[in-house]
This record gives structure tokens, sequence and C-alpha cells, in this order.
């Protein structure tokens, strides 16, 4: 990073914190003042476009990011000044330009975010998860996360977000890593069915702690698979995060079954009403031996699917992000320690969540190591795998990449269940990835139209 752009980022860091300071002494009336502000201190030509569609959002009341701004300060006031210290200054910014020098000084991939699995315990039966049989065989210890936090740290990386297994099986150590890492922000993908009265006032003290409860739809879909009341338990958590003011969003998995009704306004006004400040939609991935490939979306749901959330952004309070559809955002694929990495519960430092496939173990090798260890330095040459960014992944709509990177590399199979050939896997995506293409050329080909609808007519 240049001296210049440190100067910025250096002067927008004082920027931020003194709209942060100024905010707070009433944030309806100084939200739309808030670019005055920074327009004083940040000179004129500085990140003009960001400037501008900020000035934009904020100065309209009836606009829904205002109002999800509203909401973000209906939160209680020591975790939201956590969040916006932790997320947007030392993740986003100081956090950002570390990790570009980085990623130029070593020649690798450095992440943004870390993802590790405290446990492949969990707590629950849901058909169809691994979890259910595997049970509590593979853990994560407390040092080793916390090892891989500080060293995650002198990279530059100061998200973390638990996987699993249901990671609040682990959440004494959870909190405990969130107390001795209070400069970090970490996230969980949970099934919420462990958050009580006595974990909100744990959130409450530490601060940083986010919770993203996955949902799969309403109560008839999520309790056909997770095992019946566990939908009512689920909104019981999230009446209490509420009532705390603490912060959660949704994670939501979107199937040929399900398309529907996760994508629908009712879902997204339910899941409003009940507190979330963020749904993140992922998309089916077909791995491993239980792999069910008719529950892939066909190109038309998956093309609906991409039109509504990009619709239900313009007008619902609510951030929204769907990981397959909208990597034009983040330039495609984002695995690999691109963007971020995953760290399984047996200690296997994977490229993707997904993606199970291997050259090193945290438990034998530094972080540092791990990100130039061969598989991680095919993904890091080898992005993006497509120019068109509605077809990132090298598995899902581009498995001859990484059938050819898996077996360049020389990497293992890292599955907890069964080891899983990678032509196998990739014989299993072959079809959907060709399939797709041609809907996802049309769709590409006019992303300079801004209608949400995909298409210029």
């Amino acid at each position: 990073m240049s001296i210049s752009d440190k100067a910025k980022n250096a002067a927008l860091r004082v920027a931020i914190n003194q709209a942060l300071s100024y905010l707070e002494k009433d944030p309806e009336a100084n939200i739309p003042k808030l670019m005055d502000l920074v327009d004083k201190v940040v000179p004129d030509d500085w990140y003009v476009s960001q400037r501008n569609a900020f000035r934009n959002v904020i100065t309209d009341k009836n606009n829904n990011w205002y109002q999800l701004i509203m909401r973000v300060y209906a939160l209680d006031p020591g975790v939201r000044k956590a969040f916006f210290r932790n997320f947007i200054l030392n993740a986003s910014l100081m956090g950002s330009a570390t990790q570009d020098e980085t990623a130029a000084r070593e020649n690798c991939n450095i992440p943004w975010a870390i993802l590790l699995d405290p446990t492949s315990a969990c707590n629950l039966h849901c058909t169809g998860c691994w979890a259910a049989e595997y049970g509590n065989k593979l853990n994560l210890s407390f040092d080793e996360m916390d090892s891989i936090i500080t060293q995650g740290k002198k990279l530059g990386t100061y998200m973390y977000i638990f996987t699993g297994g249901e990671p609040l099986v682990r959440k004494k150590d959870v909190i405990a890593l969130c107390e001795k890492h209070p400069d970090c922000e970490f996230l969980s993908f949970t099934n919420g069915t462990l958050i009580d009265e006595d974990f909100c006032h744990e959130m409450l003290r530490v601060k940083n702690f986010v919770p993203a409860i996955s949902l799969e739809g309403f109560e008839e879909a999520n309790d056909g698979r997770r095992g019946q009341g566990i939908y009512e338990k689920v909104h019981q958590a999230m009446v209490l995060l509420k009532s705390h003011g603490l912060p959660f969003g949704i994670s939501t998995c979107y199937t040929s079954a399900n398309w529907q009704d996760v994508s629908s306004e009712a879902y997204f006004d339910q899941i409003i009403d009940a507190g979330a400040l963020f749904i993140w939609f992922f998309h089916y991935m077909p791995v491993g031996n239980g792999a069910v490939p008719a529950l892939l979306p066909t190109p038309e749901q998956r093309a609906e699917m991409y039109r509504r959330i990009r619709a239900f952004r313009g007008t619902k309070p609510i951030f929204s992000m769907d990981f397959q559809n909208d990597a034009e955002y983040v330039g495609g694929c984002i695995a690999g320690g691109r963007r971020y990495l995953h760290i399984n519960a047996r200690g296997d430092v994977e490229p993707c969540v997904f993606i199970h496939y291997s050259n090193v173990n945290i438990r034998n090798s530094t972080l540092l190591a791990a990100l130039k260890s061969p598989i991680f330095m095919a993904y890091h040459d080898g992005q993006p795998f497509n120019k068109n960014m509605l077809r990132p992944c090298p598995m899902l709509e581009n498995p001859e990449k990484l059938r050819a990177m898996v077996k360049e590399t020389g990497a293992k199979s890292t599955d907890y269940e069964a080891p899983e050939d990678v032509d196998t896997l990739c014989d299993r995506t072959t079809p959907y990835a060709e399939s797709w293409r041609p809907t996802a050329d049309q769709l590409w080909s006019c992303t300079g139209c801004q209608h949400p609808c995909g298409n210029q007519t």
C-alpha cells in the first residue's frame, strides 16, 4: 500500500470515529447531516462515488437503507459501538490495509475472515446432516482457536466466523475467545436452540458476538428436517435477542424445494419483524455421499432468486447477500483465502467451507504457511475462475477447474464421513454447470441495466 493510500485510510479512520461519536448524540437528527461532517475532514476528490451513494441513502428517511441504519441504532449501545469499531474500523478498514500489504509481500491470499469449526458435535439430529451421526468426535481446542486468531490478527484478519457442527455446543469457549480478543468481531452460524437468557447476558457482556440463525423457510419446512418444535425454539431465541437489543441475522440455504418460500416477501417481512438485520443466502451444494442433486435449483429457479433478492434489496430494511449470485460485488470466488478460508474441527485448512480438499493441517503448520500450501496457491493463481461473475465457483459452475487444481496439487479429501474423490464430486456438478451456463450468460450480458429483473426489456 502506498504512503498516499495509508494517509487516506488514516484520515478516513479519524472521520469515521468523529462521525460515529456525532451520531451517538442524536441518531435520527444527525444521520442526514453525517456526510457534511465527513466532507469537512476528507478532501473533495477522495472516495467520491462511495460518499455520494451514502449521502443519497441517509438524506431520504423513506429509504430502506436509512431504515436499516435506524434499526442498528436500536441495538444495545455498547454492542453497537463494538460492532462499528471491530467490523468497520478493525476488520474492514485497518485490517484490509494490513491484509493487502501482507498479500503483496508474501505473494499469497490473505483472508478478510476465517471460518472455524469448534466442534463436529450438534445438539440436533437433522435429516441428512452428518453431525447427527458423527457426534462429539472432533474438536479444536481453545488454545488452538486462540492461536489461529492471534496469528490471523498479525496478518490483518479481525473477522472470525464459527461453523460446525453446532458451535454453541462450545459456547463457553466461544465467549472466552470473544473476551480474549475484544478487537475482533465474531459471528456464528447456529441452529439457535441453545440461545437462552444467560447466553444473551454473556453476549451483552463481551459485545462482539453475532449469531446467524439457520432457517430454511417457514415452520413446516424447518420442523420437517430439524424436528418437531425446533422452529418455535428458534422463534423464542429471536424474541430474546431482540428484547435485549442484540444483533442477529439469518442464514438460509435455498434448494429446488424451498426457493419460493425463502425468496417470498412474507419470508423477508417475517424475519425483519423478528429483528434480523441481515440474511445470507447459500446455494445448495451437492457435497458428500449424502448429496441429493435433485435439490439443486433449476436455472429458472436460480434466476428467479437472483431477481427477487435484488428487488427486495431496494425495498426491505435488511442487508441481504446471495453468495452465489452476488459474486460481481467481490470479484468472483472469495475462497482459498482471497476473502476467507475454513479450518475444520480436525484442524484441516480448507479453501472453502463447501470444498473439502487440503494439503495442510493447522496443528502442524502456521496460518501463513497454510495460505502458501499448493491448493491455496492454485486458488490464488486461478481466481477469478470465470469472467462471468454468475459462474464464480470452481466446483459448482466450473468443475473442470477444481478437478485440475486438486489433481495438480495432490490435495487430499478432508470430508468427515468418507473421503470423496474429486472426479466423483465434479462428475456430480458438471450437468448443473452445463445447464446453468446459458442462463448465467444471458443474465450477465445485461448487468449494465439497473432493473432488478435482470434483463433490458
